[in-house]
């Protein structure tokens, strides 16, 4: 592939699965959970739907997205149509429109780019980050403004990364340059999206990357996003995350491990489901359902 292009894992992907001598392959979807295991999957989610709380609010929308990966979209879209009527904050209704158009109810669209184009920049990143995750651009005149501009540079990525989903080079190219060229959260941002748009031809910047990371958190987001595109070290060192003594930092190996089709991670995965952190127990639940696809 050429460095420009833009590659979307789709249904041939293959998992690697790392044995003690070698990698080998097998299709993503070969993965069968036991009965016992998939009811307690859905369990988490469904208790994770319901959490109350504010600190629970974003765990339950993880919930609400793991549930859909699982066929519970119906249960979803009741569960959260009520809630647009009521939470007034944009970066919530982000949150709430982003699972109900997952979930199939399309039109929530019109939510996520009402907050896109607002004149309150309170759900901006919000907006275009939950735009990405769906494969919409929302208003592209109003996403290519958030891309243009480079004070927030939060919002400047989310709004690349929803451009570069659509198939623009330009959007790429900057966040492939930042990634080479940027510094903290501006990496872990940039190396999180190429996990998901990227090729393989960005597996050596990311590594690059490695040796100066600031923080752990960081240096996970680097590896995880290598192991999105298929680099076995980067696998190895996602499975290693999940037994991290770092809620963050094992919650987002959890939320990759089912992306990268990492099979061989079902057990770690499935003794998570009794992780103390809430959403640690979610994002695992997700990658067992997501496995199973």
């Amino acid at each position: 592939m050429k460095n420009d292009s833009v590659f979307t894992a789709g249904a041939g992907l293959l998992i690697i699965v790392l044995t003690a001598s070698c990698v080998t392959l097998q299709h993503k979807g070969s993965v069968k959970l036991d009965a016992a295991t998939r009811a307690k999957a859905v369990e988490v989610l469904q208790e994770g739907l319901k959490a109350a709380g504010g600190d629970n609010f974003w765990p339950s929308i993880h919930a609400a997205e793991a549930l859909t990966i699982g066929g519970y979209g119906s249960e979803v879209r009741e569960h959260l149509t009520p809630k647009l009527s009521t939470d007034r904050d944009a970066q919530h209704r982000c949150g709430i429109a982003r699972e109900l158009v997952r979930a199939g109810d399309t039109a929530r669209v019109k939510e996520l780019t009402a907050v896109l184009t607002s004149s309150d920049p309170h759900g901006h990143v919000h907006a275009a980050e939950s735009l990405f995750k769906v494969y919409q651009v929302g208003d592209p005149d109003a996403m290519r403004r958030h891309f243009a501009q480079r004070e927030n540079m939060k919002l400047h990525l989310m709004a690349a990364a929803a451009l570069a989903r659509q198939g623009d080079l330009g959007a790429v190219k900057d966040i492939r340059g930042v990634l080479r060229d940027g510094q903290g959260d501006d990496v872990q941002i940039a190396a999180w999206i190429l996990g998901q748009i990227g090729n393989r031809d960005d597996i050596e910047p990311l590594r690059m990357r490695l040796a100066d990371a600031p923080t752990p958190l960081i240096r996970a987001y680097i590896e995880h996003a290598l192991a999105m595109l298929g680099d076995p070290d980067g696998i190895v060192a996602l499975g290693r995350n999940l037994d991290s003594e770092d809620t963050a930092i094992r919650t987002y190996a959890a939320n990759f491990a089912g992306d990268a089709g990492c099979g061989q991670l079902v057990p770690k995965l499935t003794k998570m489901l009794d992780d103390p952190n809430l959403d640690a127990r979610i994002r695992a639940a997700q990658a067992l359902l997501t496995l199973e696809k």
